[in-house]
Order: C-alpha cells, then sequence, then structure tokens
C-alpha cells in the first residue's frame, strides 16, 4: 500500500512541476534562433570504376615493355568488345630496375650496383554504367589483366535527379526542427519567421558532413588462364546536405 502512495505522491509532484514550468515563461519576442538541420537520400550504385594493371620482369628491359604493351593492348581490346559504352583511361606506365638481394655488406660501397632485371608496368582505368554485365566483362579482362580495384559510385545523371530530393528533405528536416523549438518555447509555429537559409551549412554551427561512401576492392594479379566470373554488390550511395536557418519569432 505504501509503494502506491509513493507512486500517486510521485505522479502529483511531478505534474506540479510541469505546471509550474508552463507558467513561468521566458520573453521570446524577437528573438533571433539559429537552426541546423540535416537531410540525405539513399539510392543503389549505377556506376562502377574498374582498374586493371599489367606487370611484367624481364632481365631484357624491352622485353618486359614489349610484353606490357601487348597485354595492355589485348586487355583494351576485350574491355572494348565487353562494354562499348565504357570510358577507358591508361595511366601511371613505369619503369623500375631490379636489384640483387643482398645477404651480406658490399665489399666495395662506392661501386654502383648493376640491376639484374626490369620491372615493367601499367594501369587502364573503365568506368561504365553496364553493371549487369559487369561480373562477364571483369572474368574476360582477368584472363590478360589484374583486377587492381573496383570503385562504385552514382553516375552524374543520378546523382542530378536526386538533388531536388536531397533538397526538400534538408528543407522538410529545418521545418520540423523550428516547430519543435517553437513548440519548446510555448510559442506558435506562425510566430516563427524565417530571416536566413543557409544551404550551404556553412558557420562553426554546422556538423560536418560524411563524404558519399563507397566500395572498393582489391585483387591479386592473375594469370593468362580462363578465370571464372567475380561476384560484386554495388551497394548503395547517402547524398547529404546541411542547411542552416535563422529564425525570429514575432
Amino acid at each position: 500500500m505504501s509503494r502506491y502512495r509513493n507512486l500517486v505522491v510521485s505522479s502529483v509532484l511531478a505534474v506540479a512541476s510541469l505546471t509550474a514550468y508552463a507558467q513561468t515563461k521566458v520573453p521570446t519576442t524577437g528573438v533571433l534562433v539559429v537552426v541546423p538541420a540535416y537531410g540525405e537520400v539513399k539510392h543503389v550504385n549505377d556506376q562502377v570504376r574498374i582498374t586493371f594493371n599489367i606487370e611484367e620482369q624481364d632481365k631484357d628491359k624491352a622485353a618486359a615493355a614489349s610484353r606490357v604493351n601487348l597485354k595492355m593492348k589485348q586487355g583494351t581490346d576485350i574491355l572494348k568488345r565487353q562494354d562499348p559504352q565504357a570510358i577507358l583511361q591508361t595511366r601511371g606506365y613505369y619503369t623500375y630496375p631490379v636489384y640483387p638481394e643482398e645477404t651480406q655488406p658490399r665489399a666495395n660501397p662506392n661501386k654502383p650496383r648493376l640491376p639484374t632485371g626490369w620491372r615493367v608496368g601499367q594501369y587502364l582505368d573503365a568506368t561504365t554504367t553496364n553493371l549487369t554485365n559487369l561480373p562477364k566483362t571483369v572474368a574476360s579482362v582477368q584472363s590478360v589483366l589484374a583486377l587492381n580495384g573496383i570503385n562504385f559510385s552514382l553516375s552524374d545523371a543520378t546523382s542530378k535527379k536526386l538533388d531536388d530530393l536531397r533538397i526538400a528533405a534538408t528543407y522538410r528536416n529545418l521545418a520540423e526542427r523550428i516547430g519543435s523549438i517553437a513548440r519548446a518555447m510555448g510559442r506558435n509555429e506562425g510566430d516563427a519567421v524565417l530571416d536566413t537559409i543557409d544551404f550551404e551549412g556553412s558557420g562553426n554551427y554546422a556538423p560536418e558532413g560524411a563524404m558519399p561512401k563507397t566500395m572498393m576492392m582489391r585483387s591479386a594479379a592473375s594469370d593468362s588462364a580462363q578465370v571464372e566470373e567475380p561476384s560484386f554488390e554495388p551497394g548503395e550511395t547517402t547524398l547529404s546536405m546541411r542547411v542552416v536557418g535563422k529564425v525570429r519569432f514575432k
């Protein structure tokens, strides 16, 4: 019985406290409130950037370079056949000397070291929205080149379409926060007048946003044998926006 009495007393005290708080009003006429808000939209990634590479090693620098050039051409031709719409870019051609391992200090450290071979390599990037054919394309190219990396993202066209939705979501969150602040201050939402809206979210009061997420994979070098088709999951990208509004109450 005493426990029930304690609950009743606690409830009465809580109601009394809320009533006293509601009766104690701080003047808010003309006050300027800075309201940060945040909005985001998500969409399945519809674009991928694939990176292939080839590296050869030989005592003869010209022989190593010749094999790299040949395999890069073969891999490029395969990519063009498998995905004619892909945008291709070769880059990062390198040639490095290979020196013998030294287990003991050299008798004459001032004598120049002579290379025993050469490492030659090159990279090939392919950007495409043809994700349906991606496993077959990659497996075909892997018979000649190595898969070095793959990065899923949103295409420019999709990003532009999502921009309207992102702005709307951000503004909706701002309006919801203004309503919550007005109610907490004991004011009507109609008393709040937007003075400034900063869609850049600049200023020290704006939280730092995260960059769009992407998926990255790494793969070891492949040989010339037929390669089974790999499995890929493009995932999704989150586009976010910050907004800061300055609200003045009548």
